[in-house]
């Protein structure tokens, strides 16, 4: 079964990852309406590309031989969609994550095997060589590559959604002074809005008035009612939002790590031998279209790299 949804490409869409601002990113302008199709049918077919010897040649021997990439996804309970949900048979993973598992495993000539867990176990998964490598939109941090090797994939971005024709844009501390900003309390999003609360006292401005609430069912009551502004969320989950329900919009993002850019990356254990392949193996799929392809299904072509970094600067130790 297809699902038809309405999906604001001028709003929902950023520039190429190479013209972006490394913090901030402003909306772009408003373009015409386009159908976007999510396909959450438990049978649909994951975008492949042609496996590449070369490449292939780069796994280790026992990997190669194996015929398997074993992989840890942490969307356990439904997951959240775009990235990692299931499909309407209630059971199969399907999403963004999920394609690009195909995707690199095909480039490498290996058969995917993906276990569905939660996000605590995934690491230990990691850790104790259950699963030979993480997809589930993990972060680059400096601390996290201490013990694992990343190749990048994804911008790691933030949106700031605001009921539909709010008129608002953001691209800097200034524009939510004064503003109710919804945040969801401990996260990386708070973080960045005590931040920039910090810079607007700094300037002689007033701070933003942060909410909090414990259901997102609520918090998008509190954005249609006027009770906030903004809520500032994951840009994957705001853009599935946005294309699915028609009611809010997009008027802004912010990296995940500022002040430094944030990328996404396949994770592995460190020094197992299997970051350059798979990296090598994004690169090639960037390369041949099929990785666009990919974000294009699920509406993510803003958050495109040009091209896979082994451990590149990630979000700085506190």
């Amino acid at each position: 079964m297809r699902r038809r949804w309405t999906l604001l490409y001028g709003v929902v869409l950023l520039a190429a990852a190479a013209c972006a601002d490394p913090q901030t990113s402003a909306p772009a302008k408003s373009g015409d309406a386009s159908q976007v199709a999510f396909d959450t049918s438990a049978t649909q077919q994951h975008i492949t590309s042609a496996k590449v010897d070369a490449i292939a040649a780069e796994l280790p021997v026992a990997v190669r031989e194996s015929g398997k990439l074993v992989i840890g996804n942490g969307s356990a309970g439904g997951g959240l969609p775009p990235l990692g949900f299931t499909a309407d048979d209630n059971k199969t993973p399907i999403g963004t994550e999920i394609d690009i598992a195909y995707l690199v495993a095909s480039v490498l000539g290996l058969q995917p095997e993906i276990d569905t867990t939660s996000w605590e176990n995934l690491f230990l998964g990691l850790d104790s060589g259950k699963y030979q490598v993480g997809i589930s939109n993990i972060g680059v941090s400096e601390l996290r590559k201490e013990k694992y090797d990343f190749a990048t994939y994804r911008l790691g971005l933030h949106a700031f959604e605001a009921k539909l024709g709010s008129g608002l844009k953001v691209s800097g501390p200034a524009d939510i002074s004064g503003k109710t900003v919804a945040v969801s309390s401990g996260t990386l999003q708070e973080a960045i809005l005590l931040d920039w609360n910090k810079q607007n006292v700094a300037a002689g401005r007033k701070p933003a008035n942060l909410k909090y609430y414990q259901q997102a069912a609520d918090t998008y009551l509190a954005l249609q009612s006027g009770r906030i502004d903004l809520y500032l969320g994951p840009n994957p989950n705001a853009t599935y939002h946005v294309a699915t329900q028609h009611k809010t919009e997009i008027v802004g993002t912010v990296s995940s790590s500022y002040p430094v850019q944030g990328l996404v990356g396949i994770t592995t254990k460190k020094g197992n031998g299997l970051v350059k392949p798979l990296a090598d193996a994004l690169n090639a799929a960037i390369a041949d279209g099929s990785y666009a392809k990919v974000l294009a299904k699920w509406g993510l072509q803003g958050e495109a790299v040009p091209k896979s970094l082994v451990n590149p600067p990630g979000l700085p130790k506190k």
